[in-house]
């Protein structure tokens, strides 16, 4: 079989969707490793004739083929532990499937989205699901290992938020900006937001940050679509490139405005108002640790304005490192995990 195998090219097909948008990132892999890559954007989060065609083009020439979704249904989330005894303490996991992470924290999305999934892309079938929060797990995987800290992962419509502690899983929340009801809070950051604007004089950069495991079903069976346990290693990142890097986006987003949205306010103060109050709730909810979060790591992959970062300085006094994460290569990687 592994003779067979070797014989022909692995195909992988990957797939985010983004805000109108679906991305199609394909890759073939021979002799361990990538040779030639593809990627098209189609103005529909339909899977429709032209999309089928495009993948079906790459796929058919080759057996061994792959693809991979990157979830974004709203019935999902993550929590700090793979006991079954005590899952339902953080989440009602009754009505979902879900699957254990290094043995240490679950993540889960519900039946019903994850069979609509299923419904929508049968024209070429799934093979891996992949969850937001395992992507920030292996994104961040240098700094989760081996410190607390808060983690991000912007989308156009979505963001998925984790806190880690040497590689345990404390708090999780996943946030669908499209359906958040306007609430009291949100209404009142605009004069918050005008009032940062007067007091951008002042640098706060220079200042101090004040037992058992059930295996799961695949999609046919949600373990063979989701099973990320082994994760590629990627670059050191010390805190010296923390700085470097920091600085860099601040070099790259110099000058940029946030975007207003139809009542006004910034699309990138909405977000910080949305993690902030997630973050109050991982403070205050006796379910979880509260430990202080002092540094907060963003995986952008919508290009947010030098604001998104001012505000956690200033605000709540964080500091706050931003990598640029193009999710479809991400998902490449992770699917590299689980076949080769």
């Amino acid at each position: 079989m592994k003779l067979l195998e070797s014989l022909y090219i692995k195909v992988f097909v990957n797939i985010v969707l983004s805000g109108n948008e679906t991305i199609v990132y394909i890759e073939n892999f021979t002799k361990g490793s990538v040779t030639e890559s593809f990627e098209n954007t189609f103005s529909t989060v339909e899977v429709n004739e032209e999309m089928v065609e495009y993948i079906n083009s790459y796929i058919k020439e080759s057996p061994y083929f792959y693809i991979s979704l990157l979830d974004i249904s709203s019935t999902q989330g993550a929590i700090p532990t793979c006991l079954k005894s005590t899952m339902n303490l953080y989440h009602d996991i009754s009505d979902s499937e879900y699957k254990c992470q290094n043995k240490q924290w679950t993540h889960y999305t519900s039946k019903n989205d994850l069979y609509e999934i299923e419904r929508r892309y049968e024209a070429f079938g799934l093979d891996f699901v992949f969850s937001p929060f395992s992507v920030l797990a292996s994104f961040f995987s240098d700094k989760v290992d081996n410190s607390l800290a808060l983690y991000i992962l912007l989308e156009d419509a979505h963001m998925s938020l984790a806190v880690f502690d040497n590689s345990q899983l404390k708090y999780a929340d996943f946030i669908d900006i499209s359906n958040v009801v306007e609430s009291e809070e949100l209404v009142e950051v605009e004069a918050l937001e005008e009032e940062l604007d007067e007091e951008e004089g002042i640098d706060l950069d220079d200042l101090d940050a004040i037992d058992d495991l059930d295996d799961i079903e695949s999609l046919d069976d949600f373990g063979d679509i989701e099973d990320l346990d082994s994760l590629d290693d990627i670059d050191e990142f010390s805190s010296s490139e923390d700085v470097e890097e920091e600085f860099h986006h601040d070099e790259d987003v110099q000058g940029e405005a946030s975007t207003s949205s139809s009542d006004g306010l910034s699309e990138d103060y909405k977000r910080f108002t949305l993690v902030q109050k997630s973050i109050n709730n991982f403070y205050t909810d006796s379910k979880y640790s509260g430990d202080f979060i002092e540094n907060v790591y963003v995986a952008d992959s919508v290009g947010i304005s030098h604001d998104f970062k001012r505000y956690f300085e200033e605000e709540m006094f964080m500091s706050v490192y931003v990598r640029k994460i193009a999710l479809v290569i991400e998902i490449a990687q992770l699917a590299h995990s689980e076949v080769l």
